[in-house]
């Protein structure tokens, strides 16, 4: 990837992020509850069993609501947690309300590893992938880690359906990609469903 390029995802990341940190209680609260009635009305969540998502961190949507409505229609939720042996991967576990939480290295809560909660990414329905920024072709910019770049890669053969949540805030006009970048199919903000594809 090329140095301009970078510079231009570090400036869009910066400032997203501080948008995204100015936001009131109230106004996280109310985006929550939006994301969460937007996402339990959508025909590819109310069918799917197995539902990958992220907790919260640096101003993300909070996702707490959804979780606990997605639990009370008795569907199966997962959280991502770092791989303990390959760097970049992430692991999915089943997350329940008595799940013990633990911070990992980038201090981000996750369930303790138990590989008999782990599930193979290919038996995820849908996956929550978490997002600094948008646009509207469906390219995102994540922290730069490249954790979800990688389960987003041939993410058709993979079975699942990735939809992105953001706030409104965080759409920009233009991010700048490599040629190996993929586009989400869809992302929903507090007001509207994007879709891409």
């Amino acid at each position: 990837m090329s140095n301009n390029i970078q510079k231009r995802q570090k400036v869009i990341r910066q400032t997203v992020r501080q948008y995204r940190r100015q936001l009131t209680c109230e106004q996280q609260n109310s985006a929550a509850d939006k994301i969460t009635h937007l996402a339990l009305a959508h025909e590819i969540i109310r069918s799917a069993s197995h539902l990958g998502l992220f907790l919260s961190f640096d101003g993300e949507i909070n996702t707490n609501p959804l979780i606990k409505n997605l639990w009370a229609q008795n569907k199966k939720v997962y959280l991502p947690v770092l791989h303990p042996f390959s760097r970049y991967q992430l692991l999915f576990l089943n997350y329940r309300p008595d799940t013990l939480l633990i911070k990992n290295r980038f201090n981000i809560a996750e369930p303790t590893l138990n590989v008999m909660d782990v599930i193979p990414i290919t038996q995820l329905d849908v996956l929550f992938v978490p997002l600094v920024a948008f646009d509207k072709q469906g390219q995102r910019l994540g922290m730069g880690g490249g954790f979800y770049d990688r389960l987003l890669s041939d993410w058709h053969k993979k079975h699942f359906y990735p939809i992105g949540l953001a706030h409104d805030c965080q759409l920009v006009d233009k991010i700048p990609t490599a040629p190996w970048d993929i586009p989400l199919p869809e992302i929903i903000t507090p007001s509207k469903r994007w879709r891409i594809i």
